[in-house]
């Protein structure tokens, strides 16, 4: 985003024009973002089975979390930017307790932002905001994993209409109603009851008369040269070895684009709006060195005004000669980089109220602390 995010005082023209300009800039990047990063993803989703992605991602283990805190701390995307990715994730069935922490770190904590924490406030407020944004995130994740979060995801954007459902399709679910039978369910049963009645009385053991066992198609087990359905080994092999559909990489990118596209515009509407029509003083006014709440105001105006973290870190030499705390300034980062009003409109297609609540709580928490230890560090 421009590092001038906020806007000059002027004429109600000039600021008219100043958001309608930034409207046209924030859609352009943020389009061409989201189609870049979802197509990224779609092909991602080729060439990565989604089995890989859950034993990297789980949820189970704290190397999950870890690995997810890693993946956000690589990947230099604003919040918004980090959709089309956590998307993905969610998609591929990864871990939802990692998900939310790679959520949280992506924006935050990832080598752009690192690289001018170092030159702007030196290497020991560097590494204490890393590791706080580190620890936050991992922990926040676990506890919402806990809690039971996930059953506030929304559903029906992760589906995918195209999923194939066969016969020999191992990973499909097994149907919850046991009126919904399988292509197989008929020769299995009645090969269940051929063993139970071909032998006399007797004990158990006895009755057990060794059968061929059989495939899920009804013949005879596949030798291990051959498939579910008697496809030969070098037929699967030949299958894994796909190259990239970039058409419907394409095609998947474009379709997400467009589900998402009316909460995107009214996102970038709500940012080019304030940048706008905030006055450039309005930060030092409310956030001043003799206001004692300072950092929590600081951490919940930062959440509409939609700036990313290095676009603000330029702009502290210029805060702080203005009476604004160190405390506050990094408030207003963790708090407008972590969780922009613009990102929650986009987020809502994706979570329902209790998870979007508590992600924002997890980003105030976040801001208002780290607001207060660097106060005190400084």
């Amino acid at each position: 985003m421009n590092p001038d995010f906020l806007a000059h005082n002027g004429s109600m023209s000039d600021q008219l024009l100043s958001a309608l300009s930034m409207f046209v800039y924030l859609m352009a990047e943020i389009s061409i973002l989201f189609l870049v990063i979802s197509s990224l993803v779609g092909v991602i989703n080729q060439k990565l089975p989604k089995e890989k992605i859950q034993a990297l991602l789980g949820g189970r283990g704290g190397r999950g979390y870890f690995m997810a805190a890693g993946l956000g701390g690589l990947t230099p995307f604003c919040s918004c930017s980090t959709i089309p990715m956590l998307i993905g994730l969610l998609k591929a069935r990864a871990g939802f307790g990692p998900t939310m922490t790679f959520l949280i770190t992506s924006p935050l904590l990832n080598p752009l932002v690192i690289a001018l924490f170092l030159p702007v406030f030196g290497a020991k407020i560097t590494l204490i905001y890393a590791l706080l944004a580190l620890t936050v995130a991992i922990v926040a994740g676990m506890l919402l994993q806990a809690l039971g979060f996930e059953r506030y995801i929304k559903s029906e954007l992760l589906e995918d209409p195209a999923a194939q459902t066969s016969c020999c399709d191992s990973t499909k679910a097994a149907p919850a109603d046991a009126a919904e039978q399988s292509c197989c369910a008929p020769k299995a049963e009645a090969k269940v009851e051929s063993c139970r009645t071909s032998e006399p009385a007797g004990p158990v053991f006895q009755r057990m008369t060794p059968v061929v066992a059989e495939g899920c198609c009804g013949a005879a087990e596949p030798t291990p040269a051959s498939g579910c359905c008697g496809d030969s080994a070098a037929q699967a092999q030949v299958k894994t070895k796909t190259k990239i559909d970039w058409r419907k990489a394409g095609r998947e990118g474009l379709s997400l684009y467009r589900s998402m596209l009316p909460y995107m515009a009214l996102a970038m509407a709500i940012g080019a709006l304030v940048h706008g029509f905030v006055p450039s003083d309005f930060f030092a006014q409310v956030a001043g060195a003799d206001n004692p709440w300072a950092v929590p105001v600081a951490a919940v105006i930062g959440i509409p005004l939609y700036i990313r973290v290095e676009a603000l870190l330029p702009l502290v030499g210029s805060l702080v000669a203005k009476g604004v705390s160190l405390g506050a300034v990094m408030a207003l980062t963790i708090g407008s980089g972590g969780a922009s009003i613009p990102e929650l409109i986009m987020l809502k297609r994706l979570f329902r109220w209790p998870l979007l609540l508590a992600f924002v709580l997890t980003i105030l928490v976040m801001a208002i602390g780290g607001g207060w230890i660097f106060n005190i560090v400084a």
